[in-house]
């Protein structure tokens, strides 16, 4: 080989290594600049991360309990925690104990729709309606019990199944300044959904951490609660997307 053809062949290289270098820069720029902070304006919502949707409960999700280190690795994070529980009545309107021949998963019809009907569960002041005991989000200011009115059942922390009865949390954020949440915990396609969903409505900025959630998937119902959120502009990031430092 020519010690012209060399010196060609090695500029080559350099050039090249050079390149690779300045995009690995680039690359590793991008992604710090793409970590999303949690702002003093920013909260996380820890929906029902309860004993009844997690293996052994009354209406386990598949995988429900690996929520809780996401979200426990996430919490530090966030200076306004809110934490939801399902809080239901015996004979519940959502229960399908309460109509005879009736079994879990088949609908009914209420006052304000369609109603899927599950199994007892998350009964007020049952161990089965009580957060893991491993969830880990000391800071959390408030929590939000939904699904104690007997008759109206409640997915959304924001407002119950008949759309019409609020819980409150909207005004308690927007009186803290919140402008921004962060929606994790069971199940995705339910309360997740749901909560994600009005809050996109009621004008907050709105993530749902898809890693930090486990879904039921009746029915194909977790693909479909995706594109709906995906369609009202709630983003799906992973718990790997925040800056935690």
């Amino acid at each position: 080989m020519s010690s012209q053809s060399s010196m060609s062949q090695r500029r080559q290289f350099l050039q090249s290594a050079a390149f690779l270098g300045l995009a690995g820069a680039g690359l590793t720029q991008r992604a710090f600049a793409a970590a999303i902070k949690p702002g003093a304006d920013s909260a996380l919502i820890v929906v029902d991360v309860q004993n009844c949707f997690v293996p052994g409960g009354t209406l386990p999700v598949a995988k429900g309990d690996e929520v809780v280190p996401v979200i426990n690795r996430i919490a530090p994070a966030f200076e306004n925690v809110v934490v939801t529980q399902d809080w239901h009545t015996q004979a519940h309107a959502s229960f399908a104990s309460s109509y005879p021949g009736k079994k879990p998963f088949e609908t009914t019809k209420l006052s304000y729709g369609q109603q899927v009907l599950w199994p007892d569960h998350c009964v007020q002041g049952t161990d089965d309606a009580a957060l893991h005991k491993d969830l880990k989000v000391p800071q959390a200011q408030i929590i939000l019990r939904k699904g104690f009115h007997q008759h109206v059942d409640s997915y959304s922390a924001f407002e119950e199944a008949d759309r019409k009865t609020a819980t409150g949390l909207a005004g308690y954020l927007k009186a803290r300044g919140i402008k921004t949440v962060f929606v994790t915990g069971l199940a995705t396609d339910f309360c997740v959904a749901w909560t994600a969903l009005d809050a996109r409505r009621l004008g907050f900025n709105t993530y749902v951490i898809e890693d930090a959630c486990r879904g039921i998937d009746l029915n194909g119902s977790l693909e479909a609660a995706w594109k709906q959120m995906s369609a009202k502009g709630v983003k799906r990031i992973q718990s790997s997307d925040l800056a935690l430092a």
